[in-house]
């Protein structure tokens, strides 16, 4: 058999405009088979098919107003007074939500994490922090403080300054606004007991938190439109978290029911081809832009629903590790034979094992969902759906 020279491979897969009312599970399958006979492919068990949460939404219909958000909020929060804490620093993500949230408020006191939000997103950098002196762990900034001592301060790639867009989206909803900048969600408690708390991975720590230090109401944004208000789209586990701006008046929330979505296309294709192919909608990759600082994963996960095959992480042998230490005298076909054994008979569990240190410890779901998210890209190429081969593959697969 002739050796494979070509390892993993990730395709992004062209697709229609998906609008609300089609079979998005049917597109995928059908533009997938179009691409593999277009290219002269064939698809292989083990073949990865991934589709982005954006399209599963948009087809589900799944959004809602920004009324239909302050209606919520009236309902969970009657007094119309409370304390809004670490929302992202985002026009996509936040901006409309906000928008929703004061439209069902009368006062907001709204506390910025600084000197940047949960994903890396900057009011200020850590250097100008430290040259004034200033502790972010501690100190909690009012508004008048915060200018003081940093000014009128735009974000490096949006150039927006977020206090005052924020603020005045606040109170162009006839929301009185009041604006602190602080990273311990207790404080918020000196000015109000009744909480939402918009951070994302850290969120049930905060509520815990809020809880323990006595305050009278939280909630967090997993929990505004976790069902449905006036006949608005909802997610159950994760209500506004995922969500992004579809209108200035209207958000898309993140995907639900994704889990007969992947068996619907998973199926469709072994149906299609007889290959047994995994199936994942993914999101945000799991990635941190390293001259930016800002961390890619402002969804509440990457991947919302998988096929079995894709549970768990990677079980994987260091080759560089095996060539300069265990067959450091071996060369040619002599050390290639030797690595491809030790491949074939390393075991099922190899955490801890010294020849594994240095591979990556990450659910496979985070690592393929950061691949697709790469691949497709968050703009104008149209290929919401990626088509991965050879990711199991290793040394040994001829």
């Amino acid at each position: 058999m002739e050796e494979r020279r070509i390892g993993t491979v990730a395709r992004g897969v062209r697709a229609p405009i998906i609008r609300q009312g089609d079979d998005i599970a049917d597109i995928v399958v059908n533009s997938v088979l179009a691409a593999a006979e277009s290219e002269g492919l064939a698809l292989r068990n083990k073949d990865v098919v991934a589709v982005t949460e954006a399209v599963v939404a948009r087809a589900q219909g799944n959004y809602a107003t920004v009324d239909q958000i302050a209606a919520d909020i009236r309902a969970k929060f009657p007094g119309g007074e409370f304390g809004v804490i670490f929302p992202i620093l985002s026009r996509n993500r936040f901006a409309v939500c906000l928008r929703g949230i004061a439209r069902g408020a009368k006062k907001i006191v709204l506390m910025l994490s600084y000197p940047s939000d949960e994903v890396g997103n900057p009011l200020i950098d850590q250097d100008t922090a430290d040259a004034a002196g200033v502790d972010p762990y501690t100190e909690v900034l009012t508004e008048e403080r915060y200018r003081e001592l940093f000014g009128y301060t735009k974000h490096p790639f949006t150039g927006v300054d977020y206090i005052s867009y924020y603020k005045e989206l606040i109170e162009a909803q006839g929301c009185e606004a009041q604006i602190l900048l602080g990273n311990n969600c207790r404080k918020i408690l000196d000015y109000t007991d009744c909480v939402l708390t918009c951070d994302i991975h850290t969120r049930a720590r905060s509520k815990r938190l809020l809880k323990a230090a006595g305050a009278q109401a939280v909630y967090g944004l997993d929990e505004i439109l976790n069902e449905s208000v006036d006949g608005s789209g909802y997610n159950e586990n994760y209500g506004l978290l995922g969500s992004n701006k579809a209108t200035e008046e209207s958000v898309k929330l993140f995907p639900r029911d994704c889990a007969d979505v992947v068996a619907r296309i998973a199926a469709g294709l072994k149906d299609a081809t007889g290959k047994t192919v995994e199936v994942m909608v993914y999101g945000d990759g799991a990635f941190k832009d390293p001259a930016g600082k800002i961390w890619e994963l402002a969804d509440p996960v990457v991947s919302p629903a998988y096929t079995p095959g894709l549970e768990g992480q990677p079980n994987e042998l260091k080759l560089k590790y095996l060539a300069d230490n265990d067959f450091k005298d071996l060369s040619g076909d002599a050390l290639k034979a030797a690595i491809s054994e030790r491949i074939r008979t390393k075991g099922t569990d190899l955490v801890g094992s010294m020849v594994s240190q240095g591979t990556t410890p990450r659910r496979l779901t985070d690592l393929i969902g950061s691949l697709c998210d790469l691949t497709s890209g968050s703009g104008d190429k149209g290929t919401p759906i990626v088509w991965i081969q050879g990711y199991f593959d290793n040394y040994t697969v001829e």
